[in-house]
């Protein structure tokens, strides 16, 4: 449950937060006053509490104090456009977890509100997802070799480093050697580096000092205090900065480490696994990754083979992830008719196990009949190529219901059923994405560029094409919006979901303030 209450009389400001806040997964409820919100507080709590200050009737300094009496262990962020000192000291003597000015950027406050459901039960293990029976399938012999190796090292904590491209399972394995090794009864952390900003990922790893730096408002548990005496998952490891790979080495040589902005030193008696689609040592010889964290990464190498390299395990995973969806969503499990099955053997799956996953929540909601044959299945595999066309892609793109849901496999959702029982669907074609309007203007454009482009700025990385693409699109954006709002930016930002600060800057950055709008 990871619910979040917003209570301010601002609409704009619950309109924003409302909208921004559900992208990320979050289930938002939200209150125009302190009544309304303690009213609701008799039907249970949510798992972070975010207010404003200045409301009619009672304030949020009010609120927090009967939020406190009622929940003592509920986080509470107080939000302001008014911050001064009186405030700030109110609101953290009387138990608030982090002060917020306004006007703020909503990556900060979705991060704010990660931390304070992080810090709600500090000493309850961390998983990223919820704890379920883990089953990693296979006969083949790629597979076979798999399974052996993870129980040799059953008995062992000793570093992994796991090999393989996305979608085949890289976190699955890495879960297995926790729960066959002597620190099973303790936590599993996993953290993808490649999906936490820059800036932000030393503090992520290692945790924070209270005032290590501007808005470090609490001492913060990194992830290596997290898994103490359990397993620490650093999945995508060819992304991590050089410095941060210095910092780690130290932590694998000598066990310990120090708090962004702490002098004391702290034992770290965690065993980590390391996973990555690169190739490190192709890393190594470029200078992109350090050749002593290298090798005390790859003290043991686990390669998981890709899909298409053990076809005899399609039809196993197939039936095995077409009754899970069954199960999920309530319904009779679907059968593939040969034809079928030969078309997923065929395939060459790009996107590996996590796609077939999809597909086969696709076919769950799609296919019109129990047994599936061929001609049931999504256009992308009935190709022979196993890449469909834009019209075919637009066609085989369906949602029944809502927005899209945001899966891990951009434009290959699982079915999830919704309140009142509606469901959303879509292709589970790995990387594809709806190519009708725009975006296949887009694709068209990028495609002349990279073929007009100078034969030598093609192999030596000089090229600036993503960078001068990025801000052609971010001008176009914020410029189109600028315009309806008839030049306002508060407006144009609370439209588009960014914060006033965001716009301000990129309309310096991007030289828009020359242009007339």
């Amino acid at each position: 449950m990871n619910s979040v209450w917003i209570v301010d009389d601002d609409q704009s400001i619950r309109w924003v937060l409302e909208r921004a806040l559900s992208r990320e997964g979050f289930e938002v409820r939200a209150f125009a006053s302190a009544t309304e919100c303690l009213r609701a507080l008799d039907d249970g709590a949510p798992r972070v509490l975010v207010s404003d200050i200045r409301m009619p009737g009672e304030n949020g300094i009010e609120l927090l104090s009967r939020v406190k009496e009622l929940c003592p262990e509920l986080p509470v962020i107080i939000m302001t456009a008014f911050s001064d000192l009186e405030s700030a000291v109110s609101a953290f003597q009387g138990g608030a977890f982090e002060y917020l000015p306004k006007p703020f950027d909503l990556p900060q406050v979705v991060e704010l509100i990660r931390r304070a459901m992080q810090e709600r039960a500090p000493d309850a293990p961390i998983e990223e997802t919820p704890a379920e029976n883990i089953e990693i399938l296979g006969k083949a012999p790629a597979m076979q070799e798999v399974f052996r190796a993870i129980g040799r090292l059953s008995h062992s904590s000793v570093t992994v480093l796991i090999n393989g491209e996305s979608g085949t399972g890289k976190e699955l394995v890495a879960r297995a050697l926790h729960d066959h090794s002597p620190r099973a009864g303790q936590a599993f952390v996993a953290l993808n580096t490649a999906a936490i900003p820059r800036d932000l990922l030393e503090s992520e790893l290692f945790g924070h000092e209270r005032g290590a730096f501007t808005g470090a408002q609490q001492l913060r548990r990194g992830r290596f205090e997290q898994a103490e005496g359990g397993t620490l998952f650093l999945d995508e490891i060819g992304d991590m900065p050089a410095e941060l790979q210095t910092r780690l080495l130290r932590v694998l040589a000598d066990g310990q480490f120090y708090r962004v902005g702490g002098h004391q030193p702290l034992r770290a008696n965690v065993r980590v696994i390391a996973a990555t689609h690169q190739d490190l040592e192709e890393h190594v010889r470029k200078g992109l990754f350090r050749e002593d964290l290298f090798h005390r990464l790859n003290v043991i190498r686990l390669r998981l083979p890709p899909l298409r390299e053990r076809a005899d395990d399609i039809a196993l995973l197939a039936r095995h992830f077409l009754a899970r969806s069954a199960r999920e969503l309530g319904v009779e499990a679907k059968r593939l008719a040969d034809d079928a099955l030969a078309a997923l053997v065929r395939f060459p799956w790009p996107g590996n196990v996590r796609q077939l996953e999809n597909v086969c929540h696709w076919i769950t909601v799609m296919a019109p009949s129990q047994t599936v044959g061929e001609a049931d299945l999504p256009a992308e595999l009935r190709e022979p190529s196993g890449i469909a066309g834009p019209a075919q892609r637009a066609g085989s793109d369906v949602v029944l219901h809502g927005e899209r849901s945001g899966s891990e496999l951009v434009g290959a959702p699982k079915p999830s059923t919704l309140g009142g029982g509606r469901v959303i669907a879509e292709s589970a074609l790995a990387g594809d994405s709806q190519t009708s309007g725009w975006s296949s203007l887009l694709e068209r454009e990028v495609a002349r560029q990279l073929a007009a482009q100078p034969d030598a700025e093609r192999g030596d990385g000089s090229s600036q094409l993503m960078e001068q693409l990025s801000r052609e699109f971010e001008s176009a954006v914020i410029r189109t919006a600028l315009r309806l709002t008839r030049g306002r930016r508060i407006d144009a930002a609370l439209r588009l979901g960014i914060g006033r600060n965001t716009i301000t800057r990129k309309i310096q950055d991007l030289h828009l303030d020359d242009e007339a709008l």
